[in-house]
């Protein structure tokens, strides 16, 4: 069988863990997010499997949480993604290795410097996930008393873009000429010094690195709202998605790809792949008894305490047995917060069903045998509802290795899914042309 879509599969790896009480299934690794030679292991694995890409997601604080839920959270202490992606290069010859970096509590050049030496270190497999920072308590790191407002964070997030890409297009791809006879390394003429100036910043360039091996890394996105919807529209070339039905799925991908060609974007150059919390079993009962085991190991002091970081607002006075009261306007990741009110309202569940639900996994689910999930991401993908998942497993290694042994066979059996790469980078894995030099031809 031959089919004209494929599913685009990344691993998505977060410090925070996708499920509170991950660290604490029997037989994995408690470690897992902190060791080296676990996640050495992991990268291969997913590599030998032709996963796209592996995806580190981060944060710049400690979250938000009281301690009694802290203490019971691997959200403490994790590896620096752009410390740990160059480590994963040198182990690994295809998968592409995405990063997170704040737009918010960064500055433009170290992000444009250290995503460019990233994708010359892995020759071309580089991806930056673009946010905003959610969490409030990053603002005390860098000097802020008070988290930057929603809408600033956007606006300054969109010219950090255009700066960054401008700081990658600084020099022409035929720049070094690296002549010993001539004793001309670079040729000057080829160089643009981008001088920018604008609401935000200010930097002048250009980038003391030589155009990435791809023009640009890959653009990821994560927001929901209106104006991560906008921003991802205007320059995301991967959004990780949020949808937990298939509707709502199918509502995101055409209100985002409706928006690009008024933009001059082509839409088959943004894929969107969902986060999938996959659970596998020989049967559907045994993959059903596995999701049990890991919720029954969420503590009620980590559901609650997840639950007011996802609403934005302390919901430890809240009345457990009853429904979610009225939740204030947000100044975190409004996406996060309207998705729970809108599944509390829809369902009527209580204060406390919802924090078992946000202690465990509260998105896009997927628990069956390998045919059965597989039938589901076939029905998302050839409903356009997304070009693929970004996988997340419930555990490691187990879970991962029954996504790696029992899923991908199985999609590829269907022709859903690669059988071995066609191209050495990020961009060739996506199907993502390589963007043009701005100011050179």
């Amino acid at each position: 069988m031959s089919r004209d879509r494929r599913l685009h599969l990344g691993a998505f790896m977060r410090p925070l863990g996708i499920h509170t009480a991950w660290w604490r299934y029997p037989g994995g690794y408690p470690d897992a997010n902190f060791n080296l030679e676990h996640l050495v292991h992991f990268a291969r694995r997913l590599e030998a499997a032709k996963f796209g890409a592996f995806f580190m997601a981060d944060h710049l604080a400690v979250m938000n949480m009281p301690p009694a839920a802290l203490r019971r959270s691997a959200t403490v202490t994790s590896f620096d993604p752009l410390t740990l992606l160059p480590a994963l290069a040198m182990v690994t010859e295809r998968i592409g290795l995405i990063a997170t970096a704040s737009t918010t509590y960064n500055e433009p050049y170290h992000v444009a410097r250290k995503f460019a030496s990233l994708d010359h270190i892995s020759k071309g497999r580089a991806g930056w996930n673009l946010v905003t920072s959610g969490n409030p308590d990053e603002a005390h790191n860098f000097g802020r008393d008070a988290h930057v407002e929603h809408a600033t964070r956007y606006a300054r997030a969109r010219e950090f873009f255009d700066v960054v890409t401008g700081l990658w297009d600084s020099f022409a791809d035929d720049a070094f000429r690296m002549d010993p006879e001539s004793g001309l390394f670079f040729n000057p003429d080829r160089m643009h010094v981008l001088d920018h100036r604008g609401a935000f910043l200010k930097v002048k360039g250009p980038l003391n690195v030589a155009r990435p091996v791809q023009g640009w890394p890959v653009i990821v996105q994560a927001g929901a709202s209106e104006a991560g919807r906008q921003i991802a529209a205007e320059t995301a070339e991967v959004v990780f998605g949020s949808s937990s039905t298939l509707e709502a799925g199918q509502s995101f991908y055409a209100d985002v790809k409706g928006r690009m060609p008024a933009l001059g974007r082509d839409p088959d150059h943004l894929k969107i792949l969902p986060g999938a919390f996959v659970v596998l079993g020989g049967t559907e009962d045994e993959a059903r008894a596995k999701k049990a085991r890991l919720d029954e190991l969420v503590h009620p002091d980590s559901g609650l305490a997840n639950l007011s970081v996802r609403l934005g607002v302390d919901a430890s006075g809240f009345a457990l047995d009853a429904p979610l009261p009225e939740i204030p306007e947000t100044n975190a990741s409004k996406s996060g917060q309207a998705q729970i009110v809108d599944y509390a309202r829809r369902t009527g569940a209580t204060v406390r069903e919802l924090a078992r639900k946000v202690g465990g996994y509260g998105g896009l689910q997927m628990v069956g045998t390998a045919a059965q999930v597989a039938d589901r991401m076939e029905e998302w993908l050839d409903g356009r509802a997304c070009d693929g998942f970004n996988v997340m497993f419930p555990f490691v290694p187990e879970g991962l290795d029954d996504v790696v042994d029992r899923l991908v066979p199985e999609l590829q059996r269907r022709d859903l899914f690669r059988r071995d790469y066609e191209g050495t980078t990020l961009r060739d894995h996506l199907g993502l042309p390589r963007p043009g030099n701005r100011f050179f031809a």
